[in-house]
């Protein structure tokens, strides 16, 4: 045998076989490849080949019939580009997670459509290895399941929501009320209260007009109750102020409930009670007939004695009972004298506006004393009204509600220019006299904060023509250090406009020295509280002596507030004090007794020299 011809025969046989192999192999793997296209291309679910770095090797055509986007317009992107930018994390957690394990998990996420909606999709990657073993490609299969998540939230709003009205249902409102609750067990001066919302006589109404009259009603009524307390009414705002956050819920039948948060007063929830009556009592067309409603109202404040939730829910429901026997189309609270205590706030808040409207606002003036000479050296503008029954009323009883119904930026405005004013009359009648007079006016934090204060202060001194110098602003430190950056803000350009700036009520509070760094005060008032205690308290006095001894030194006035006997004028002449204020010289006056005053004090000095 010829070993040379059989060894040429094997080889021979061996490069058949391969080429066998090879084309066995090829064969394969091109049945594996249309295998591969028929089933990508007829999926329903979007199938993508992207590499390591997210680029998009291959876009089953599910993508066209889902998002809208040609294979041609995915090329160019990035796998990431479409989706929502909340997501783009997670879904690359996701990617990095199923490349260093080989295993991919389910995820879901929000992508866009070419049309610019978004579609929500649920998604899991698998894992192609290279020859190394290492993850060269990810194949990504989509489903989209747009339509099962809105199913999905549509059913959970139902539990959640009043079928007819549309508004939150019991059970969202017992979930909420008890998260307040929680809150508030954590926080006790977080207050909150629950309006208990009944219809008058609606069963009768239903039973005589039918159910579908009466749902039209209760829709009806329910878009008048979200109206009512909707916060983009620009009326509600600048009159009557509600509760930042709220939430109105349908109870069933013609009940509702309302849950007002951030209550820091009774008034502010007898204030949403009320405008829920008025809209309420607004007629209504049923079946083209003209029908009138009313409401009874219940009340229920948050305290830390309640050990559960629902007291407050029932509690507003005894109350809502007592409205409904008392005749109705009424409000009650559950305390009654947190309910007097609310009505008397509301009150106080109507006859303030019309206290402006009737013009029974009036300025008194209360004059500033060189202690050494009895002269007056400035006069402090005290706001009064002139109530109509119950005569003259000072500032404190008021000055609270005015502010929180807004109406305590118009009115100190209103102040500013009555004492610029008269001080001019004065000028020009008496101006011997009143040369070296200042004039002083309380400010609030509202004021601060109002863009235009500046400006209407600037125009003031303006019209009346006054010596800006002569003009003190008073500014307790409380008001002061309240907004820090606004104060820091807005002093500047009582500087620039030569406007004096006393630090009211000096010595009430801990920091009062540091308040002393951070504005430039041109004098301040030792708080009334040391005036009155300084004979019997040895520490009272101290202070006095250690405030008068700081105002020395750093060359600005100090005023004694609250000054009432001899003994404490004597006393504070001996600790250097210059200034004073209070009943001993004279209570606060009207202009024409201020003006006697001057006549009386400073005619015989008729120029004075402005005490340091």
């Amino acid at each position: 045998m010829d070993w040379k011809w059989f060894a040429l025969g094997a080889l021979v046989i061996i490069a058949i076989y391969q080429q066998i192999r090879v084309y066995q192999i090829h064969r394969q793997s091109k049945q594996r490849e249309e295998l591969f296209q028929i089933v990508t291309e007829n999926a329903a679910d979007m199938i993508a080949l992207v590499d390591v770095k997210g680029r998009r090797l291959y876009n089953s055509p599910a993508y066209k019939r889902v998002l809208g986007y040609s294979a041609a317009e995915l090329s160019g992107t990035s796998s990431f580009e479409q989706i929502h930018p909340d997501d783009r994390f997670r879904v690359l957690e996701a990617a990095q997670e199923a490349r260093s394990t080989g295993i991919g998990r389910k995820v879901e996420y929000r992508i866009r459509h070419k049309d610019g909606s978004w579609r929500v999709l649920e998604s899991v990657a698998g894992t192609i290895r290279d020859e190394k073993g290492d993850v060269a490609k990810l194949v990504i299969v989509n489903r989209d399941i747009t339509d099962r998540k809105q199913a999905q939230q549509q059913a959970e709003h139902n539990s959640f929501h009043d079928a007819l009205s549309g508004l939150p249902n019991r059970l969202l409102f017992l979930n909420r009320l008890q998260h307040l609750f929680d809150q508030a067990q954590r926080s006790p001066e977080r207050q909150y209260a629950v309006l208990f919302v009944d219809l008058d006589a609606f069963k009768v109404f239903n039973d005589t007009m039918g159910p579908a009259a009466g749902d039209q009603v209760i829709v009806e009524i329910s878009h008048r109750l979200e109206a009512s307390l909707r916060h983009d009414d620009t009326v509600s705002r600048s009159h009557e102020p509600l509760p930042a956050n709220m939430i109105l819920s349908r109870m069933g039948g013609d009940e509702f409930t309302v849950l007002l948060e951030g209550v820091t007063d009774p008034s502010d929830a007898m204030r949403a009670a009320k405008r829920i009556l008025s809209a309420i009592a607004e007629p209504l067309l049923v079946e083209g007939r003209e029908v009138r409603t009313s409401a009874s109202v219940g009340i229920a404040l948050s305290t830390p004695d309640h050990q559960r939730a629902e007291e407050l829910l029932q509690e507003a429901d005894v109350a809502m009972r007592r409205a409904k026997a008392m005749g109705g189309s009424r409000c009650e609270m559950f305390d009654a004298a947190m309910h007097t205590r609310a009505v008397n706030r509301l009150k106080l808040e109507r006859e303030l506006r019309e206290a402006i409207e009737k013009r029974q606002f009036r300025v008194y003036y209360q004059p500033i004393v060189q202690l050494k000479t009895n002269q007056i050296t400035g006069f402090e503008a005290l706001l009064r009204w002139q109530h109509p029954e119950q005569g003259l009323i000072s500032a404190y009883k008021f000055l609270a509600a005015a502010e929180d119904t807004g109406l305590l930026v118009s009115t100190g405005h209103w102040v500013i220019q009555q004492a610029c004013q008269q001080l001019r009359a004065w000028d020009n009648e008496i101006p011997s006299l009143v040369e070296a007079v200042s004039i002083s006016v309380n400010i609030s934090t509202k004021q601060l904060a109002d863009p235009r204060f500046i400006a209407d202060l600037s125009a003031t001194l303006r019209e009346t023509g006054i010596d800006p110098s002569r003009l003190h602003l008073e500014i307790t430190e409380s008001v002061a250090t309240a907004d820090s950056k606004l104060t820091a803000a807005v002093l500047p350009h009582l500087k620039q406009l030569r406007v004096g700036l006393i630090l009211d009520d000096f010595g009430a509070e801990s920091s009062s020295l540091n308040s002393l760094r951070q504005f430039a005060v041109e004098a301040l008032k030792i708080n009334r509280s040391l005036i009155g205690g300084m004979l019997a308290d040895c520490d009272a006095r101290d202070m006095i002596e250690l405030i008068v001894l700081l105002s020395q030194k750093l060359k600005f006035k100090v005023i004694a507030e609250g000054l009432e006997s001899a003994k404490q004028l004597d006393q504070l002449r001996e600790l250097g004090c210059k200034l004073g204020q209070g009943h001993l010289f004279s209570s606060p006056v009207d202009a024409k007794e201020a003006e006697q005053l001057l006549r009386q004090r400073n005619a015989p000095r008729a120029k004075v020299a402005g005490a340091q």
